[in-house]
């Protein structure tokens, strides 16, 4: 075992962390990660804004202070990796680094501060990751993929987990500034030339378009909070693309300073927003999606999904996070896993239709079920649901996230204490999806008070509709089981779905 999951319970041991640093354009970055799984879990991340591409369209050149401050961020970055106890570093450069006539001399005094190899990707390698990074992190993603950087925008369709040869142009935000003399009308001209004939931005009408970069992260930020916005994670946050569309040529007509809520803006990303959202702009009246979505996970996050093998790619990243927080925080994570089955039987013969993504989701929220129990019961159910709606998930939209934290809000507290939810967060799921979470809470409640929450039980106390009534079956050593609680339990679950309860023994 490693020393870090030795001296810390709340880490899971998948060996020593990795890194990967990631030397772009605007920003240079460090994220170290829990192991290499499939859903990644970052133990640190940090980024200095150093610039690198801010001059590189029109001097061809890195400028010196970027560079001094790049090698001393790299420094710092090694420090933090010895620190952290990483015994492999992943290192990588971008648009900045690979158009520079300089980015050579660069690149090596960087090895020698890093102290690892950095592989500097052409502009389809870096596509490549970053749809990779999207198929990690998007359950069946289908759209186009763009990442937007200081130097560059990466475009690449994805379906599934195929994606397609993509396509790069000079379009960062430090680019366009460069190009058009921080003009942003002068960048318009640019953008619109550049876009406008892609046959990749034709093949995303009524689809997706996934924004993936820093820039365009804030834009989304900004978006939530001058929206009011219940839930602040960026991963999975959707616009339509009208709504986008309007928002996005605010941003890049106005002054950007005079904004509502500009502050939570990093203020050396401010002058970006402009350009970012022009490109956005285009990247819509072409391609015509049917939303934007945003997504947390680019090309770093897809470099560690290549390096995978075959039967971990196929695995389902929400309910490999989901099972990772059930052995660090439950009970019994054996018996979080009992559950999948027990409520599948329920499910099966309930007459409740359900979808398989319906079927995943409820999945997950059983392996989720009881991560709050160290809490004091009074608020079992509140901080359950707040870790689960802004837990480092992916493959997960927001309308899931609020399916799973309310599912697990209700099987603490019952169907009772309903007002105490935030109406906000009951607006994110469809009506469907709020009455099967209050289902699938009555459910679990059922089961906790059946097992003690303990392993070996529910597999012999199952619970299914019998003779249109629904049963819960206690057979021999588990009919001293049997009590008020457990019939009051199994009365409010058989209300919601219009049954009669009955516990049968033997």
């Amino acid at each position: 075992m490693s020393r870090a999951a030795t001296d810390a319970q709340g880490r899971l041991d998948h060996g020593p962390p990795i890194a990967v640093v990631d030397i772009g354009s605007n920003s240079v970055r460090l994220v170290a990660y829990e192991g290499l799984t499939r859903s990644p879990t970052e133990i640190f991340n940090e980024k200095a804004l150093c610039g690198l591409g801010r001059e590189v369209q029109t001097t061809r050149l890195l400028a010196a202070d970027a560079v001094q401050h790049a090698l001393a961020t790299l420094k710092r970055f090694r420090a933090l990796c010895e620190t952290m106890g990483v015994r492999r570093t992943l290192a990588i450069a971008t648009a900045a680094c690979r158009d520079a006539k300089n980015g050579p001399a660069f690149i090596k005094l960087a090895q020698r501060t890093i102290g690892a190899d950095i592989d500097v990707l052409s502009g389809g390698q870096e596509a490549e990751l970053t749809a990779l990074g999207v198929i990690s992190g998007v359950h069946r993603a289908d759209g186009v993929v763009g990442d937007l950087g200081g130097g560059s925008l990466e475009l690449v369709d994805v379906r599934g987990t195929r994606a397609r040869h993509g396509v790069t142009r000079p379009l960062g935000g430090l680019a366009l500034a460069d190009i058009s003399g921080k003009s942003v009308k002068k960048a318009e001209k640019f953008v619109k030339k550049s876009l406008s004939s892609l046959p990749v931005l034709r093949d995303c009408e009524d689809r997706n378009f996934y924004a993936v970069g820093g820039t365009w992260r804030s834009v989304a930020r900004l978006h939530m909070w001058q929206t009011g916005y219940p839930l602040h994670v960026m991963h999975g946050y959707a616009i339509p693309a009208d709504e986008a569309l309007e928002f996005a040529r605010l941003l890049h007509r106005v002054d950007v300073d005079t904004l509502s809520n500009i502050e939570i803006v990093n203020n050396a990303r401010r002058p970006l927003l402009p350009y970012a959202a022009l490109v956005l702009e285009y990247i819509l009246r072409v391609g015509k999606p049917r939303q934007v979505v945003f997504s947390a996970l680019g090309v770093r996050e897809g470099l560690l999904y290549s390096l995978l093998k075959k039967k971990d790619k196929e695995k389902d990243a929400l309910i490999e996070a989901a099972r990772r927080l059930n052995v660090l925080r439950s009970r019994s994570p054996q018996h979080g896993e009992e559950l999948l089955g027990w409520t599948d039987r329920f499910f099966a013969t309930s007459g409740l239709e359900e979808t398989a993504e319906e079927r995943r989701l409820r999945h997950a929220a059983c392996l989720l079920a009881d991560i709050g129990w160290r809490a004091h019961p009074d608020y079992r159910g509140e901080q359950s649901l707040n870790i689960i709606a802004h837990g480092g998930f992916s493959g997960i939209d927001h309308q899931g996230r609020a399916y799973l934290a309310l599912s697990v809000f209700f099987r603490h507290v019952g169907l009772v204490m309903d007002d105490e939810l935030s109406p906000r967060l009951r607006e994110l799921v469809s009506t469907r999806l709020l009455d099967r979470a209050r289902v699938l809470g009555a459910a679990l409640r059922l089961a906790y008070v059946v097992s003690a929450a303990m392993p070996g039980v529910l597999p012999k106390t199952p619970l299914a509709i019998e003779r249109h009534r629904l049963a819960l079956r206690l057979p021999g050593e588990f009919a001293a089981l049997a009590g008020e609680r457990i019939v009051s339990r199994l009365r409010g679950l058989a209300r919601l779905i219009g049954r009669e309860p009955v516990v049968l023994m033997g």
